[in-house]
């Protein structure tokens, strides 16, 4: 099992419990391909950088999680999948944050 990062974008057009949904739902598919999420940071509705979908702006969530690397292709075309997330950012966790 390898430690990654996933910095994700939700929506704003949806309230927090819809937010706290989507979270969980990705939580739900990390456990579903074996992996476990050991922490959640919601950063809050943030400014973008630029427009995505006509939005300017988006609630900001870093998860902290461990899956199997035979198993990232999948979650990654999960969270493609998932309509409420405007961008994602997954990365393996360095070996400094450690």
């Amino acid at each position: 099992m390898k430690k990654y990062e996933l910095l994700s974008i939700i929506k704003p057009n949806m309230d927090a419990e819809e937010a706290d949904k989507v979270i969980a739902k990705i939580e739900e598919s990390v456990k579903s391909l074996g992996g476990s999420v050991s922490s959640v940071d919601k950063m809050g509705r943030k400014k973008l950088a630029h427009d995505i979908q006509n939005f300017r702006d988006g609630h900001y969530v870093v998860q902290k999680l461990e899956l199997d690397p035979s198993k990232v292709t999948e979650f990654r075309r999960q969270l493609s999948l998932n309509e409420n997330i405007l961008r994602t950012m997954f990365m393996e966790e360095s070996k400094v944050n450690a």
